[in-house]
């Protein structure tokens, strides 16, 4: 028998098996790159994240001036860029900050600044969305692969359009491209995930850009709609 007394029970037992339960997240989500902890918070895997692309960082570096910059822009690219694009949604912000610091710093790389230069010109230059719209690009894509059966099969019925709802068809919203936005209970858990998210984030896209034919159009349209926000 595991549990023995009242005592045992009470405390030490839901304590052992919380811990059981934190190392066993911990460890298991090796497939996906991501890790995952016990109250979801990501922030295990972003300060992985953070620690492999600063080590990414000094390694090219250390060759910034055997290369020229096109090169020095791809191995960036390709070494650290890559590691911080992730669907993260309700990231907090202080993690999402220091996601944004490495790639500010990724930024003064390419072009040789100095530590405390303004980065903001070098992402404008460079274009490249901030974390945040990052963050949402991914998802707004998601969305628009989901909505055109482009999507994986396991966010089968997670979205549902409003012009699909019997109620709301008589409303001025149905003849739009608006999706019906799911509500939660818990709202660090539940409105994280894809089905309440990706709602939000595509009805706060302008109709020229959601109503777009083809996935390439549409992702044009997402990346300079996001770049105004972000810097204009």
């Amino acid at each position: 028998m595991l549990v023995k007394s009242k005592a045992t029970s009470d405390s030490s037992v839901s304590g052992s098996c919380r811990r059981r339960l934190c190392n066993t997240v911990y460890r298991r989500p090796r497939l996906t790159n991501i890790r995952i902890d016990c109250d979801a918070s990501m922030k295990t895997h972003v300060m992985k994240t953070v620690s492999n692309s600063v080590a990414a960082l000094r390694q090219i570096h250390s060759v910034r001036r055997s290369v020229t910059r096109p090169v020095l822009l791809s191995l960036v690219t390709s070494l650290v860029i890559s590691r911080l694009v992730a669907t993260l949604a309700g990231l907090p912000v202080y993690l999402s900050n220091r996601l944004q610091s490495v790639l500010n710093a990724a930024a003064r790389l390419v072009y040789s600044a100095r530590k405390y230069d303004h980065v903001t010109s070098l992402l404008q230059e460079l274009h490249w969305l901030r974390v945040p719209q990052r963050i949402d690009y991914k998802l707004a894509v998601l969305t628009f692969r989901y909505l055109h059966g482009q999507a994986p099969s396991y966010l089968t019925g997670s979205l549902l359009r409003t012009a699909d709802v019997e109620s709301r068809r008589h409303l001025r919203s149905a003849m739009t491209n608006l999706l019906v936005v799911l509500t939660t209970r818990c709202s660090t858990i539940g409105d994280r995930s894809f089905a309440p998210v990706a709602p939000r984030i595509w009805n706060s896209l302008p109709s020229r850009v959601t109503s777009s034919l083809s996935l390439t159009t549409f992702k044009h349209q997402l990346k300079t709609e996001h770049f105004t926000r972000c810097f204009i």
